[in-house]
Parts: structure tokens; sequence; C-alpha cells
């Protein structure tokens, strides 16, 4: 008896040294996020720009009913992200101005909807470009080390989960603004590029453990539909998600160099292939209407467009891959989280 216990003994240390050397035993103590619409919280709110949605039908299956300036009937991927690593239900906005400081210690967004790895993108739509995310990110650790201290933000930076979302933006509206001096290829490598920089900055500020989505298939979102796919066919528009595609295949690679040389972890996130399979396949997933949105049951209505005046909108958003022409619903936003997780969340344990 005494030989079998000795022996589980040294099975169970084996097997906790081997889970420390693989970094299984660190918690990631908050998420951290960069972006556009898809990830924002709310940071649009107090900006002077027209891509808001603080107002209804927005929310509607939020907790409380309440529009909180998240672009879905509901939650949005940075919070069912945060969820899932045991941080919080809902991720704060950094620009909400109620925040305190103990608010930003299980992480922020800075995201802000209708921006991109342009700059043009954010200027043209007056909101918070990737490039001044970083800015406030600054602040954020400096605010971090005021309140809590040098060793508290210095876990953050190497033990937290830092993700960047982008490029939806760039591909479907700016490209048209920068095609006198791009091509279709161009540009999106230029956006690649443009990417590829923003998680080495991101890196020389202290970040190590670093996600970055790849582009999905916008040509399939109702409004490219709409505008692009026909008036009676209202297909997917291929050449946008062809530029989506080129974006990824010169993103992916790229950020696996960056792996290899810098400190921590970096890897690409296919998001492209997820979707794509539900707006394909929406009965598979459970979903009835995969070429509409919810709100309106329109193919064009987002941000103010979508509105607590149309008398249209859906009862049922979970039947619905979209919730407005752009911008998918909760339940489709889990799905895919889930999905994603199952497959890259082992990277940053």
């Amino acid at each position: 008896m005494k030989f079998q216990m000795l022996w589980l003994g040294l099975v169970l240390i084996a097997v906790k040294t081997y889970a420390a050397k693989q970094g299984k035993n660190t918690t990631i103590p908050a998420l951290i996020v960069f972006g556009d619409s898809i990830m924002d919280t709310g940071n649009n709110n107090g900006l002077h720009t027209i891509l808001k949605c603080n107002f209804p039908p927005y929310g509607k299956d939020f907790p409380g009913g309440y529009a909180t300036g998240r672009f879905s009937d509901g939650r949005v991927p940075s919070d069912l992200i945060a969820e899932k690593l045991g941080l919080t239900k809902t991720l704060p906005a950094y620009m909400n101005l109620n925040l305190k400081p103990e608010d930003l210690l299980q992480g922020v967004t800075f995201a802000s909807g209708g921006t991109g790895y342009d700059p043009l993108t954010a200027k043209m739509m007056s909101v918070i470009s990737v490039w001044d995310q970083l800015t406030y990110f600054k602040q954020y650790i400096s605010t971090i080390k005021q309140h809590f201290g040098e060793e508290k933000a210095q876990n953050i930076l190497d033990h937290s989960f830092f993700l960047v979302v982008s490029s939806s933006n760039d591909l479907a509206h700016t490209f048209l603004a920068q095609s006198y001096k791009y091509d279709r290829t161009s540009y999106a490598n230029f956006l690649a590029d443009s990417a590829t920089k923003f998680v080495r900055e991101l890196h020389k500020l202290g970040a190590r453990k670093i996600g970055v989505f790849s582009a999905v298939p916008v040509g399939c979102v109702p409004l490219q539909r709409t505008m692009f796919g026909g008036l009676f066919t209202r297909r997917c528009n291929k050449p946008l998600n062809k530029m989506a595609k080129q974006f990824n295949a010169r993103l992916s690679p790229a950020l696996d160099s960056l792996d290899k040389e810098l400190d921590g972890v970096i890897f690409y996130i296919d998001v492209y292939d997820t979707l794509l399979d539900i707006i394909q396949n929406p009965a598979k997933y459970g979903f009835e209407v995969a070429n509409r949105g919810c709100c309106g049951k329109s193919t064009l209505a987002i941000s103010y467009l979508c509105n607590s005046l149309n008398p249209f909108t859906c009862s049922n958003s979970s039947a619905y891959v979209f919730w407005d022409s752009y911008h998918p619903t909760e339940r489709a936003y889990q799905v895919i989280v889930d999905k994603l997780l199952a497959k890259y969340l082992s990277k940053i344990y």
C-alpha cells in the first residue's frame, strides 16, 4: 500500500512538473483587444462619428436589453472570449468615462467600429485608428502601474491575451479611395504588412501572447451582397472575398516569422473559413437566415439605419447569422468563438 501511495505521489509530481514546463499552470490575468466594430464594446459612443449603435434595437438581447455601443443584438466576441477565459462576462470599453482603475485589471477593449489598418480608414469615419489605440494602451499600462504597481503591470504584459482584429473596413470601403495607387492585390498586401507592423509595435510595448484574426469573407455580408451581388441573386462579392484571401495569404506566414523572431507567442487565427461555413451552411449550425440581417429584416441596415422606428426587426435574432447588414448576431459570434477557442486556446497557456 505504501509503495502504491509513493508511486502515485511520484506520478503527480511528474505531471505537475511537466505542466509547469509547458506553461499550463499560468493563468490569463486579462484580455486586451485592439480592432474594429467586431470587438468594440462602446468606444465610439463619445465620438463625433456616424458609426454608432448606442440606441435600440441594438442591444435588445444584451443583459437588461441595453444598447451599450456594441454592434450586435447582444454581446460581441471580446465579451465572449473574456468569459471563456474566466475573466468577465462583459469586457469594458477603454473610453468609458465611468471606468475605475480596478475595472481595468481584467482587461479592456480599445477597438473602435469603422477603423482599420490603413490610417485613412479611421480618418474617413472619424473613429479611433489602431495606431491611436496603441497610444491608449500605453496610457492603460501607466494607469495600472500608478494604482497597482510595476509587478502587476508586468504580469499583465507577460501573461495576458492580446487580440488584434481588423481589415474588413479597409477592404470593403477604403480600397475604393486608395485604388488610384493600389490594385486589389497590392492593397491587400499593404494591409497585411501594416498588420504585421502593428503586432511588432505591440510586442515592443511588452505584449507577449498575441493572436491576430484573419480577414473574414466580408464580400458575403448582407450589405455587400445587396450592393455588388446582383439585384435578384444577391451573391457574395467574389472580388472582395479574393482580396480578403490575399490579405490572409500574406499575413499568416508573416506572423509565423514574427513568432520565430520574437519572444512570447504570436499566432494567426483563421476566422475566414469558420464564418464562411456558417454563411454557406446555416442550417448546420441551427440558423435559418444568412443573407439578410435581423434588424429591419433588411439588406441595408447598419448604425443609424438600424433603429427603433423600423417595424420589421425580427423577434428571434438567434435564427439569423447577421444582426444588421454587416455584423453577426451574438449567437453567431458564440458559434465562431467556440470553434476558434477549441482550436487556438492551447497556444496561450
